[in-house]
């Protein structure tokens, strides 16, 4: 007597993994802004980098990267990217190596 088999693995769309091998749009096409801000951070100057489009993995990896190489501290608040200081070239010019194409905004 066969073994009936079990329903979830009768479905094929149902066994198959999603796609999250990669974003809908590429680096270089998404709306990256780099900009020095002081509003609600207690006077502090703050970078913040928006626009980026990556998942939480992927940003606490480039976050990192942006604190070793800036020198200094930062953290992740609701998809932005927050950097301690004025840190808007050193910013643009390693989100340039990681093949975004970010713009200066503001003042």
């Amino acid at each position: 007597m066969p073994k009936p088999s079990w329903r979830e693995f009768d479905n094929p769309i149902a066994t198959s993994r999603p796609n999250n091998s990669g974003h809908t749009t590429a680096k270089a096409d998404r709306q990256v802004r780099v900009k020095s801000t002081r509003g609600g951070k207690g006077g502090k100057t703050v970078t913040l980098i928006s626009g980026l489009e990556l998942d939480p993995v992927e940003a606490r990896v480039l976050l990192k990267i942006l604190k070793s190489r800036c020198g200094t501290g930062g953290t992740l608040k609701e998809g932005n990217l927050e950097l301690q200081g004025d840190k808007v070239l050193d910013a643009l010019e390693l989100l340039k190596k990681e093949g975004f194409r970010p713009k200066k905004s503001g003042g």
